[in-house]
């Protein structure tokens, strides 16, 4: 309801207050180290990377691999556990033959979430400059958003209603999709096939329309056991959300992956927290979220995480873009 919501929206606002010295303002390179807070530095973290990889091992097990799904195996939907699927020839054919994430560590990664917050940043020029860039739910990224999120794209989400209310599910036309799919060049496409039954037949239409067209994107297939493990992680930080996020599981992801990981557009309140300026709800839209995810739960837990220096929460403006 809206009166939780500006409860929850006071609550964080104070929070932001005692973590005001240590939080992001790139326009003014104001960016204290976490570590050197004393207040809020604490003799044992939470939560440290090794601790997330024992437990999820994204680095291996996020995306599904001829090698890591064997022909034959069981497959367990982790949005429906009663539900499985046996691997055939023909699904296993699907499958990336090797695991795309390299052995070495990214040193710089952006994940780039899709908050009004975003909008007049000019934070696009920061956010190319990351070695591997993570966006969520096939973001627009045309001219006039840009200079504010960026063009680069290393791997990109889609939620399958995407395709099912934007592209009639790939049941007719297929090429608005492949142009739609040009901007993200030859980034990997990752694909939720087996986290709802729903889902599996759009996301292999998905995958065929692209080896058809012959797209640069790669699609590829997020692992149920990895999203599932994700969820288990973070319940055990405290979050009771039906469902984690795109943003907390690629965020999670990414702290496993690089050495450095930078968040970008997750302010899940409408009003900005600087200059309290009404805020849309995604950078390019008003579309409101539904109740599935705890989208403030999971700032806040975020906010943690950066005020103990794991990653970097960037909320301000960046200096002016040159595009």
């Amino acid at each position: 309801t809206e009166k939780r919501m500006r409860k929850q929206l006071l609550s964080l606002m104070i929070h932001l207050l005692f973590l005001g010295s240590i939080l992001c303002f790139p326009k003014s390179n104001l960016c204290v180290q976490p570590p050197t807070v004393q207040l809020l530095t604490t003799k044992s973290l939470w939560f440290s990377s090794s601790q997330l990889s024992s437990k999820c091992n994204g680095s291996e097990a996020a995306i599904i691999t001829q090698k890591n799904t064997p022909l034959g195996s069981k497959i367990v939907f982790d949005g429906e556990r009663w539900r499985t699927h046996q691997v055939d020839q023909g699904m296993f054919n699907n499958f990336a033959k090797e695991n795309p994430f390299p052995k070495k560590k990214w040193h710089t990664c952006a994940v780039v979430g899709n908050s009004g917050i975003l909008g007049n940043s000019n934070c696009g020029k920061m956010i190319d400059s990351a070695q591997f860039v993570i966006r969520c739910n096939l973001p627009p990224l045309t001219d006039e958003y840009k200079k504010d999120v960026g063009i680069k794209t290393n791997l990109v989400t889609a939620n399958p209603t995407i395709f099912l209310r934007k592209y009639g599910g790939l049941n007719g036309r297929r090429l608005p999709l492949m142009e739609k799919l040009r901007i993200y060049g030859n980034s990997l496409l990752l694909l939720p096939p087996f986290s709802f039954a729903m889902n599996t037949a759009v996301s292999l239409r998905v995958l065929y329309t692209i080896e058809d067209f012959g797209g640069p994107v790669q699609p590829v297939f997020i692992n149920p056991d990895y999203l599932y493990n994700v969820s288990l992680f973070w319940r055990s930080q405290g979050l009771k959300a039906v469902r984690p996020s795109t943003g907390i599981i690629m965020a999670s992801l990414a702290l496993e992956l690089c050495e450095n990981v930078d968040l970008y557009g997750f302010w899940p309140f409408a009003v900005h927290p600087y200059n309290f300026h009404e805020l849309s709800n995604h950078y390019y839209d008003d579309q409101k979220v539904t109740s599935f995810h705890a989208m403030p739960v999971e700032f806040k837990l975020l906010l943690q995480l950066h005020s103990q220096g794991v990653l970097r929460m960037n909320l301000g403006d960046c200096e002016p873009d040159d595009y």
